[in-house]
């Protein structure tokens, strides 16, 4: 069954602006005009998708779901390289998306295995058919205080209750501590429970 996420209430002040029926050529110089701090784009299928930089809460479960994920990278001992918020695009595919966090869970590899979306917005393009397009293995949604597993298969992505890239991973505790108020006690609190 191929996944789609849930709605999510919106925050009014970040929703999307979408721009539809653009070429590739089109896009990328709207892209040019429009290349600023602040702004990020989107695109999907002659859509284009306009967003203003996220909200403090976007950004602190952002990075605490980053910060969460290298201990548990870290702890066994995988060779990962954190990508961050990179360009992905695919003018064939008629995509590019950035993602909140990506991480290459091995060496050598050309495009993340690993990307990670915080949502606090509704609206704009299908995010899972645009990472499906560009081959990503595994997506991950906090959503509404939850963590949503998503991974590649054949005819698109799967809803996962486990990752199958990081299959022992307690998403039960990585998802409470992603919850947690205090930054420095979440993390404290994974790094003993993962010992």
């Amino acid at each position: 069954m191929i996944a789609t996420l849930p709605d999510r209430q919106t925050e009014a002040s970040f929703e999307p602006i979408l721009i539809a029926e653009l070429t590739w050529r089109e896009f990328k110089a709207v892209e040019q005009l429009i290349d600023r701090p602040g702004v990020r784009l989107s695109f999907l299928d002659g859509v284009l998708e306009i967003h203003k930089m996220p909200s403090k809460r976007h950004e602190t479960i952002k990075e605490r779901i980053g910060a969460l994920l290298e201990i548990y990278l870290e702890s066994l001992g995988l060779d990962f390289t954190p990508t961050g918020s990179m360009t992905l695009e695919s003018e064939s595919g008629q995509v590019k998306r950035e993602g909140d966090k990506s991480y290459e869970l091995g060496p050598d590899r050309e495009q993340p295995d690993l990307v990670i979306e915080v949502v606090v917005t509704s609206g704009g393009i299908d995010k899972l058919e645009a990472y499906k397009r560009l081959n990503i293995p595994e997506v991950w949604f906090w959503i509404g205080d939850r963590l949503l597993l998503y991974s590649l298969q054949n005819e698109g992505y799967e809803a996962i209750s486990q990752s199958q890239l990081l299959p022992h991973l307690d998403v039960n505790l990585f998802q409470s501590c992603i919850a947690m108020e205090n930054h420095r006690r979440s993390l404290r609190q994974f790094r003993d429970e993962i010992k």
